[in-house]
């Protein structure tokens, strides 16, 4: 759409994953399968915490809201990923990208206050354990729980209005599978300055305030851990969270490092984005299911209370 002589942008391209459709379908396939793999695993998680009530404890509440989380954050992305490799015209509408943009910086934001509240969760059993039950009562873990969604809400609706305040008169082109900040705000025709500090401090301060936060916690636990004789007793401390660990490294790693270096529409930013919108949410149940007996053993008695079929 042209005003005077000005072009203005309606809807943006991406690029994807692949132009060859051979490709193309080879990855819808695996992707389908990714993202139902995805939402099973979650949702299972999500039935098996609800329904077995040794799980109600806090740490399992964390989990729940972090199972529902990844479920939403991989049905931002992939439905859109899917509905583009079988397309012939990969197009997202302005107000379609500007919503995803929103989604993804709340569902990142979120998730990372989240990781941060487990850790200190996992603090608290560790290293205040008669306390425990007293420090992380229902009533503050449903506000740490609500603070981390009110903080994920807000950082994504500063940076998003912020987004739509820039001019976009072309190219279109996106070198992602996904509208994320870094790459649309490079085909900002404005000074996108305020933009560019605005997410960066937000990377900054939820980023590497809450990874401050996770190594304090974890530093605690490994000197709690480390003055325990029992040597079963350090196995279980460490056993315990070193799933936790595992997450928070893939998330961070990946997530800070996406969002701290500039947008080039390089495969290694492909690679990042793909890691923590669809590889994390692929491996948080498997990882926490796979290493935590207490899931398992859950698991295995909501199944043993399914009525067998008899004929």
């Amino acid at each position: 759409m042209e005003t005077g002589n000005i072009t203005t942008v309606t809807e943006f391209v991406l690029l994807g994953l692949s132009n060859n459709p051979q490709i193309q379908v080879v990855l819808f396939v695996l992707f389908l399968v990714i993202y139902l793999l995805i939402l099973t695993e979650n949702l299972l998680m999500l039935l098996v915490i609800r329904a077995d009530s040794h799980l109600h404890t806090p740490m399992y509440f964390f989990l729940s809201h972090l199972s529902f989380l990844d479920a939403f954050y991989s049905s931002i992305i992939v439905p859109k990923l899917l509905e583009n490799l079988l397309s012939k015209w990969k197009t997202i509408s302005l107000l379609g990208c500007f919503t995803q943009v929103f989604l993804v910086i709340f569902s990142g934001a979120t998730e990372a206050c989240l990781l941060s509240v487990m850790a200190y969760d996992r603090f608290q059993a560790v290293c205040y354990p008669l306390l425990y039950m007293v420090a992380m009562d229902r009533k503050v873990c449903t506000g740490l729980v609500g603070a981390s969604w009110a903080i994920g809400m807000g950082s994504s609706l500063v940076n998003t209005l912020l987004l739509a305040q820039q001019n976009f008169c072309g190219p279109n082109v996106i070198h992602s599978f996904v509208c994320e900040l870094p790459p649309v705000l490079l085909l900002a025709c404005s000074d996108s300055h305020m933009s560019i500090a605005s997410i960066l401090t937000t990377v900054g301060v939820l980023g590497f305030g809450t990874l401050v936060l996770l190594l304090g916690s974890y530093a605690r636990i490994i000197m709690t851990a480390l003055r325990i004789n029992s040597a079963m007793g350090r196995s279980k401390i460490f056993s315990t969270c070193s799933s936790h660990v595992l997450v928070v490294t893939i998330f961070y790693g990946s997530g800070v490092f996406r969002y701290m270096t500039p947008a080039s529409g390089s495969v290694l930013e492909q690679v990042l984005s793909m890691q923590y919108s669809v590889v994390t949410p692929l491996l948080n149940p498997l990882i926490y299911s796979l290493k935590n007996q207490e899931v398992k053993a859950a698991l295995r008695r909501m199944l043993a209370r399914q009525p067998r079929l008899t004929f």
